[in-house]
């Protein structure tokens, strides 16, 4: 029986056309700033992102943090919503890493605007952390895959730089806003002075982020990354899965939005069966279930028996995440299996 895994799109394996790119991938030693597949990548990111320079960094999380570095003194603090990513997933970072305290707020899945901002900004006054910067998600990932609206990033963005905020992006999925909305890449990423993006989610290699902004915060960024540990050698062997992923992975990312969409569909009439949304914006789909039903745990474990695999995010709650290595036929296998086990629960 072949595993349909949806636990996440940072499972996928290499294609072989990927693979074949690695292998050929031409090396030096990149701390030493002389890998020509690294400095291919850094320089195309900062292009296509619209940004002055770039950085290649083991991990999303790596780049968020070295970010957060490079803006802050230990004392700040940062403003985000309480779902984001930097404030759930990356092991308090912010705190440990750069001395900074994270205000946060509750959005609508994950989305949030300038009335949620104001009055968060503190006082110029030694009792008070020094507020320096608002960071967004987008897409959103405990937003259920939800795009941040233009609209309201553009708000924010002014609203931000009217209190002397910078604004970091964790675009760890922005190839799928892009191709969710067809709104450009560097339409998104002017807004912000930073911007993260991940090469092994939906894009499929299997390592790698990249960090962009102005020129001399990246000669920052590269100093920290070598503090933080992330300083790699012959990185080009894992830059030239990034360069082919850009070449060939971003359009058919509609292809998993669509299949997102259809798992949703299949389920979405199924007594005790809450999404997040009705309409699934781009590859996550996040399904609440009636503890009638069991818990998301049980819920799982049955999904296993059957070769499906699902993220349980919460007590009631199974995350869902289509990628390339799963194609519609699989999809229908998962719903069927899903639909088949949550009505055997009913009770």
């Amino acid at each position: 029986m072949t595993l349909i895994d949806l636990r996440s799109d940072t499972v996928t394996r290499p294609t072989k056309g990927m693979l074949a790119a690695m292998a050929a991938a031409e090396v030096g030693d990149d701390v030493f700033g002389e890998d020509p597949t690294v400095n291919k990548l850094e320089e195309r990111v900062a292009s296509i992102l619209g940004m002055e320079a770039a950085l290649f960094v083991p991990s999303g999380t790596m780049s968020n943090q070295i970010a957060i570095r490079c803006h802050t003194v230990p004392g700040d603090e940062l403003i985000c919503e309480v779902n984001n990513h930097i404030f759930q997933y990356e092991s308090g970072g912010p705190a440990a890493l750069s001395g900074v305290m994270c205000q946060t707020m509750v959005g609508l899945q994950g989305v949030i605007d300038v009335p949620d901002l104001e009055g968060l900004v503190k006082p110029d006054a030694d009792y008070a952390a020094r507020t320096r910067l608002v960071c967004l998600e987008n897409t959103h990932n405990r937003g259920g895959g939800k795009v941040f609206p233009l609209e309201n990033i553009e708000r924010i963005s002014t609203w931000a730089k009217s209190n002397s905020l910078a604004m970091h992006l964790d675009g760890a999925r922005l190839w799928n806003a892009v191709v969710a909305t067809k709104i450009p890449l560097k339409t998104w990423t002017q807004h912000f002075d930073s911007v993260s993006v991940c090469f092994s989610k939906g894009l499929g290699a299997p390592v790698g982020s990249a960090l962009a902004g102005p020129k001399d915060f990246i000669k920052r960024a590269r100093r920290i990354r070598k503090m933080f540990g992330g300083g790699m050698r012959q990185a080009g062997i894992l830059a030239a899965a990034a360069n082919y992923a850009l070449d060939h992975h971003i359009d058919r990312l509609a292809e998993d939005h669509a299949n997102a969409q259809r798992l949703a569909d299949m389920v979405s009439d199924l007594p005790g069966v809450t999404l997040t949304s009705p309409r699934v914006d781009t590859n996550l789909l996040f399904i609440q279930l009636d503890p009638k039903l069991g818990t998301a745990a049980q819920a799982q474990a049955r999904l296993n028996e059957q070769g499906v695999l699902a993220l349980p995010t919460a007590a009631q709650t199974l995350r869902f995440v289509t990628h390339l290595d799963v194609n519609r036929e699989q999809i229908e296998r998962a719903g069927t299996v899903l639909r088949t086990i949550l009505n055997t629960r009913r009770t």
